[in-house]
């Protein structure tokens, strides 16, 4: 009885983990750089040697590894430009599976890297797979949203987020040097993202396409429907998702250009809260945690830094998944701004710990235990949210460009953090953690006030909101569902 309620089906369940296998490979990539870090830049010094008879000088070999790292995001936000085109061209599940042959072709060129003694191709095969990463994490969010039905919408999307914190996690501790991290194994450690490509291989061409997508966007009724009753097996459900499509299809225009994405009035308040939500959350602190715990630790003196780091990817999976619980109970309102608030509050917690850290060093374990704190309250509103609320903000023409734009802003705020926050550290010092704080709280109180609930409402009943409004969102004093 419980299934039928839910409307889970074991196509339905497959459709959504074969779609994440690709976050977790994103995740995989974005955690097992940081252990073998040393070990991959004596790769670099050793191949520079061997071409010009003397060691790279440490400048270049700072800049390389840091170009090395950050290459991933640009590429990814690069990526981002051609959600869009993809999507709407060629369906959501087969704009996945099209990104995924440049998951592979990225992971073989780093694979092959060391035994071509090449750094160049390393860097270029972490460039490529960035492209793959910006497609990706709007493409999953699209499909996945697209089968979902709407009492599940916003867990299952947050089996995205769910799936890269794994990911970030695993490559963690696969990194580490009594693992593959090892002058031996760091090119097969590079290589093993290889093994979720494959299997979304195997899994995802046997999924349905996206319902949504066949009846809105290619005026397909007989093949979304069947793809509605392989995903429900519920034909009372399917007869009532399929009136609902109708609906939504009488006010769909036939497309939207990009120009008229960011000119007409009933996107105007999505698109802002869009932007703020994104930025806030990408500019929050969480990800200079991410990149840069392992230096904090070290930092605060403790010999085992690198353990404590594999503790901060532990508390990033574990409250991803009471997000994936949590997030059609509470909703996405309430969970966003219960993260900012504390998110905030970590920061300032972080500026006074880190100020007297010298003075008071028995602080350090306070200092943990924000950190971990900040981690957990990230993942469970802002990280997995901010992945896929544009997706129900917007109607069906504007969602691809709006997934695009989210995916944009994420990947742009990580890359501009990754390059600016090392600078902003010697500047500022500990106070660097109150420019965090300040992003988080304008996140809240924009949220605050121009967010409505979209957890158990239709995709057509949110864009009417916003129709109806003009771009003006005011919400009910008792459900924060509809403006007046």
């Amino acid at each position: 009885m419980a299934l039928e309620e839910s409307q889970l089906t074991a196509t339905l369940l497959t459709s959504v983990v074969a779609a994440v296998f690709g976050s977790l490979q994103i995740g995989y990539h974005t955690g097992n750089v940081n252990s073998p870090a040393r070990i991959i830049e004596e790769f670099f010094n050793t191949t520079w040697k061997s071409r010009n008879n003397e060691s790279m000088p440490d400048h270049s070999l700072t800049f390389l590894w840091s170009l090395s790292v950050s290459i991933k995001d640009f590429g990814a936000l690069l990526g981002s430009l051609g959600v869009k085109d993809l999507a709407d061209s060629y369906g959501r599940r087969n704009s996945i599976l099209i990104a995924n042959a440049l998951s592979i072709a990225g992971a073989c060129l780093m694979f092959i890297s060391k035994a071509v003694e090449s750094f160049e191709v390393l860097i270029v095969g972490r460039l490529i797979f960035g492209l793959f990463c910006g497609l990706v994490m709007s493409l999953n969010p699209l499909y996945i949203q697209g089968v979902s039905p709407i009492n599940l919408r916003g867990a299952f999307a947050t089996l995205n987020q769910v799936s890269f914190a794994s990911g970030i996690l695993l490559g963690m501790v696969v990194g580490l040097e009594t693992v593959l991290g090892t002058e031996k194994y760091w090119a097969i450690m590079l290589s093993l993202s290889l093994i979720p490509a494959l299997l979304q291989y195997v899994t995802l061409p046997f999924c349905p396409e996206s319902p949504r997508y066949l009846f809105i966007n290619r005026s397909k009724e007989k093949e979304a429907e069947a793809a509605l009753r392989r995903l429900r097996r519920n034909p009372g459900k399917v007869m009532q998702e399929m009136e609902e499509m109708r609906e939504e299809a009488s006010h769909t225009e036939a497309g939207v250009t990009i120009r008229e994405f960011f000119i007409k009035r009933r996107y105007r308040q999505p698109i802002i809260l869009v932007l703020i939500i994104n930025l806030g959350s990408q500019l929050s602190g969480f990800n200079a945690i991410i990149n840069y715990s392992t230096k904090m630790f070290a930092k605060a003196k403790f010999e085992e830094a690198t353990y404590l780091t594999l503790g901060v990817g532990a508390i990033n999976v574990a409250f991803t998944i009471v997000a994936f619980f949590l997030v059609e109970r509470a909703g996405r309102r309430k969970l966003l701004l219960v993260g900012f608030l504390s998110v905030a509050l970590c920061n300032l917690l972080m500026t006074v710990t880190d100020s007297i850290m010298d003075t008071t060093p028995d602080i350090r374990s306070i200092q943990v235990l924000v950190i971990f704190f900040l981690i957990s309250a990230y993942e469970v509103g802002p990280g997995p949210i901010s992945w896929f609320i544009a997706a129900e903000l917007f109607d069906q023409p504007a969602r691809p460009i709006a997934m695009a734009f989210t995916s944009m802003l994420n990947w742009g705020g990580k890359f501009l953090l990754a390059l600016l926050f090392p600078p902003l550290l010697k500047l500022c010092g500990a106070y660097v953690y109150l420019i965090f704080m300040s992003m988080a709280l304008i996140a809240f109180t924009y949220t605050m006030f121009r967010l409505p609930e979209t957890k158990g409402r239709t995709f057509e009943d949110i864009a009417a909101e916003f129709r109806g409004a003009e771009g003006i969102p005011l919400h009910n004093k008792t459900t924060f569902n509809t403006f007046s």
